[in-house]
């Protein structure tokens, strides 16, 4: 097994619903291709050092996952480039 650590920004400026839709999505994309969350943080709303896409702020969240290959990883990090509501992400293997 493979351990991966992924931490995501949300936009600030959605509502409640959007944040926990758009939560939700990316786990589905992990769980759908047998990864195995181990950890799942909500770290709340944060300050940036600097602006990135025009926000000062956003939500970040923290998940550990063990996955056989990196199929969920490089799915994940497509969903998440894509996903409008995701400011920015990273993918860490622990392995390493």
């Amino acid at each position: 097994m493979k351990n991966y650590e992924i931490m995501f920004i949300v936009r600030p400026d959605i509502d409640e619903d959007a944040i926990k839709n758009t939560v939700k999505s990316l786990e589905k994309v992990l769980t759908d291709r047998k990864a195995k969350i181990t950890l799942s943080k909500e770290l709340g709303q944060k300050e940036f050092a600097y602006v990135i896409k025009k926000f000062k702020s956003g939500y970040y969240f923290l998940y550990n996952i063990e996955s056989k290959d990196d199929a969920a990883v490089k799915e994940f990090s497509r969903v998440a480039r894509l996903d409008e509501n995701v400011v920015r992400y990273l993918v860490l293997n622990l392995d390493k």
